[in-house]
């Protein structure tokens, strides 16, 4: 990888379609940074489910074709925002963090979102995740909610 004064020089960013390979032998890892819950076998059913509801990914390569970034991400209608690109997932892999791989990731995923009439680009942050929330007010993000869960059963344990 090619760092110059800490930011990534050259960053491709690719959407990945349905089967492919790349979902599960590069962008996998990655985001088993931020969800470790996700097995391959997992991943692959809620990859299966989740494309009719929407779900699709991102992924971030540097130079040397490693994948160092990833975005989970899906377009909602509703009656809050009406059009919505709602980003489920957004990780920068541990090596590649303050490099400019999440901003150009969500530089993608708004410029993906204005151009299907989006109005809004938004996602839920866990609270424990302060260096994250530095990360998305310096994105201009504002905080505009609170978000509430009731678990119902526990997640899959990790392998």
């Amino acid at each position: 990888m090619k760092i110059t004064d800490t930011k990534i020089v050259d960053t491709k960013i690719v959407d990945l379609e349905p089967g492919d390979a790349r979902l599960t032998g590069d962008l996998l890892p990655v985001l088993r940074e931020l969800r470790p819950h996700l097995t391959e076998e997992l991943f692959r059913e809620v990859c299966a489910h989740g494309h009719a509801q929407g779900l699709r990914f991102t992924a971030a390569y540097d130079a040397d074709g490693t994948c160092v970034g990833a975005a989970g991400w899906r377009i909602v209608d509703n009656t809050s925002a009406i059009r919505k690109l709602y980003v489920d997932d957004l990780v920068t892999a541990a090596n590649a963090r303050s490099t400019g791989v999440g901003h150009r990731l969500l530089a993608h995923l708004e410029e993906h979102a204005r151009a299907t009439g989006c109005y809004e680009l938004n996602l839920d942050s866990g609270t424990h995740r302060t260096g994250a929330h530095r990360f998305y007010l310096r994105e201009r993000f504002d905080i505009a909610a609170f978000h509430f869960v009731k678990e119902l059963r526990e997640l899959p344990a990790s392998d």
